[in-house]
């Protein structure tokens, strides 16, 4: 995926309100951009780090740009857009990149399924066999150096994986897709210190047939795009501090 136009650098000087972001750019005007995630952005949001821009020109917007990358630490990019995971893996597996997800014949977006939910992409076989892939973006770096999720309690994520676990049920395939979008990161956990409930409905959920799946997003100011599998660990997490 490439960005449809190029972005523009800055510094980030707060995230507030959730969705609001001030950033100086680098001819030193300050912006507001709206912030596309609605996680907690644990490590992603440091004082004065690097970040990246988009700019819309669409004039009915009331804020013209919008938060799209964050230099983590100093040295790694993450993608906080929450928007974005979910084309990633389209291409990724349209473009046979998922070695476990081949050999469909339909591949569809937010297909309506469980309770009042949609899937972010529904495989269909020729034979109408069906796999449901919900894609998580994981971008928390933790200071024992591992990837976990969620970054926050979510009461919705943990209901997304009963969903899975009830397709199983039905026959079909289900798949927890972790995508990381975060080039510091080597391995994913879920991340029982922030939401044990979620963590043990994860490990509940896997035990039943649940799929789960982690692949890494290379990432640069100019494109982004899936690249490979990365393992999904069952670690404890332990602050290195």
């Amino acid at each position: 995926m490439d960005f449809p136009t190029p972005l523009i650098e800055g510094r980030l000087i707060k995230r507030y309100k959730r969705f609001l972001s001030d950033v100086e750019l680098l001819n030193g005007e300050v912006v507001v951009a709206h912030c596309p995630n609605t996680g907690s952005m644990k490590r992603c949001q440091q004082e004065n780090a690097r970040v990246w821009l988009s700019k819309s020109d669409n004039p009915k917007r009331k804020l013209g740009y919008t938060w799209e990358l964050v230099e983590v630490d100093g040295e790694h990019l993450a993608c906080i857009n929450t928007g974005l995971p979910n084309k990633l893996v389209g291409e990724a597996i349209a473009n046979g990149v998922v070695s476990e997800l081949t050999g469909y014949a339909e591949l569809k977006a937010e297909v309506k399924y469980g309770e009042k939910s949609r899937i972010d992409w529904l495989l269909t076989g020729s034979e109408g066999q069906k796999c449901y892939v919900e894609v998580k973006n994981v971008t928390l770096l933790e200071e024992d150096g591992n990837g976990y999720f969620p970054d926050a309690v979510t009461d919705r994520g943990r209901k997304h994986l009963y969903e899975l676990a009830k397709m199983v049920e039905e026959g079909h395939r289900a798949v927890m897709f972790f995508c990381v979008s975060h080039a510091g990161i080597g391995c994913v956990s879920p991340a029982s210190h922030i939401d044990k409930k979620y963590a043990d409905a994860f490990k509940e959920v896997m035990a039943k047939g649940v799929e789960v799946l982690a692949y890494k997003v290379d990432i640069n100011p100019q494109r982004m795009f899936v690249s490979h599998a990365i393992p999904v660990e069952d670690i404890e997490y332990s602050s290195k501090g």
